[in-house]
């Protein structure tokens, strides 16, 4: 099997039609998907792909953060699985492809390999993260922080969305709507983990390129900022007695922007979810709460934004006061450098133009790396437009990731596990 198996290729059309199926659930008006975590629609997709799974022989589970698994077997299943997925959840206005190619260019991947007559030596399990978007429930990657042991399912469970209900309702709910699925302990060591993806950018479109070779993930911290100020009749109080918490809040966001938006050209500095109370439109605002989104591909650079987004609201909130709470802390991580040796090879095989690039969107590939070793294959999406509902995929270039993917766990399939152990990678 080294060598990236040329002679079996994936069912690029089936992998079309599954994709545009999936799009089906959750279907808005202009083109787009509203699929969030734990929904119904995602209750939906997961018979979908369980359904397209058992036809290949292989068999699903979840564990207690909600991730599905979709298992080839392997013939010693004790070695430890090739983990290959992605996540099917959505923004309330997403795209078809976010997330969905990844674990359909995966199941494509396992069920080639399954009608190929292949049996693997190890597990291949297609994974679909819960959670990864952070629409419905804030912060994201749930799934893959639970599996990672990056944060606790107890904090995990607790958090709501904007109805108030909770993620552990929720959990409970589709465990619930699947009784008879088998339930696996939460987390376990894969052999490696590979996730492909649309880029989210324009790079490889501007390169006229095919496949990208991720190299790493830039770092990101997401901060909570509550102002509080002090609510009164808009038409009585005199503006030198007031604590608007809107008024603090526009001098708190143009400081940051100041400090922050324009001191860099390689930092990325967004203010979203502004929640304002009461909101109503002849009453000083009492209190707002908002979001920071920070990224940064160099760690020092992250740091000392982050700092700043800690300290300077004190100083500009007054009369108000202000809170501010770091929800996620995420630093810049690189993958491993063989497997990205292996996706180029496997590129350039297929005769498919190909570049390293590193991601300036968060996946669940970040909380990976640590744990084994992990890589991610992008395509090109038209215009870099994604979490938009005209984001789009070229058929071809779909293909291209499916193929590419099937080819390197191919060459995985073919490494002893022993230089796993010794921490050898001479792929």
């Amino acid at each position: 099997m080294a060598g990236g198996g040329e002679g079996l290729r994936v069912d690029g059309g089936r992998l079309w039609q599954r994709l545009m199926r999936l799009a089906e659930i959750g279907a808005t008006c202009k083109g787009g998907v509203d699929r969030q975590a734990l929904s119904d629609g995602e209750h939906e997709a997961w018979r979908l792909l369980i359904g397209w799974a058992e036809d290949a022989g292989m068999r699903p589970s979840t564990d207690a953060a909600a991730n599905l698994f979709l298992a080839l077997p392997g013939s010693t299943p004790e070695l430890p699985p090739i983990l290959i997925g992605s996540h099917i959840d959505s923004q309330p206005t997403g795209g078809k492809f976010d997330g969905a190619f990844g674990v359909l260019a995966a199941l494509e991947a396992a069920t080639a390999i399954s009608e190929g007559g292949i049996q693997p030596p190890r597990d291949i399990i297609v994974v679909a993260w819960m959670n990864e978007e952070g629409s419905r429930f804030a912060p994201g990657m749930m799934g893959s922080e639970a599996f990672a042991g990056v944060r606790s399912l107890e904090v995990i469970r607790s958090a709501r969305d904007q109805a108030g209900i909770s993620v552990g309702e929720e959990i409970d709910r589709i465990h619930a709507a699947f009784p008879g699925l088998e339930r696996r302990p939460l987390g376990f060591k894969p052999f490696a983990y590979i996730e492909p993806h649309i880029e989210q950018d324009i790079v490889l479109e501007r390169e006229n390129k095919v496949i990208g070779v991720v190299t790493g993930i830039q770092g990101k911290k997401t901060f909570e900022i509550r102002i509080s100020g002090e609510k009164g009749h808009a038409g009585t109080v005199a503006m030198t007695e007031r604590k608007d918490a809107v008024l603090a809040f526009a001098r708190i966001a143009a400081a940051l922007e100041s400090e922050i938006g324009r001191a860099d050209p390689d930092v990325k500095f967004t203010i979203g979810r502004v929640e304002v109370h009461p909101n109503a439109p002849s009453v000083i605002p009492e209190q707002v709460t908002f979001r920071v989104d920070l990224r940064h591909p160099d760690n020092e650079a992250l740091d000392r934004f982050g700092d700043t987004v800690r300290n300077l609201p004190a100083s500009h909130a007054a009369p108000c006061r202000s809170m501010v709470t770091e929800l996620v802390s995420a630093p810049s991580n690189s993958f491993d450098p063989s497997l990205q040796e292996r996706i180029a090879a496997a590129a350039r095989r297929r005769g498919y133009p190909a570049i390293p690039l590193l991601s300036c969107a968060g996946h669940d590939a970040r909380h990976m790396a640590p744990l084994c070793p992990s890589a991610m294959i992008f395509i090109p999406c038209r215009g870099g437009i994604s979490h938009a509902e005209n984001e789009w995929a070229e058929p071809a270039h779909v293909t291209a990731g499916g193929q590419v993917l099937v080819d390197v766990v191919l060459d995985l399939l073919s490494c002893p596990d022993d230089l796993i152990r010794r921490g050898s990678w001479n792929l």
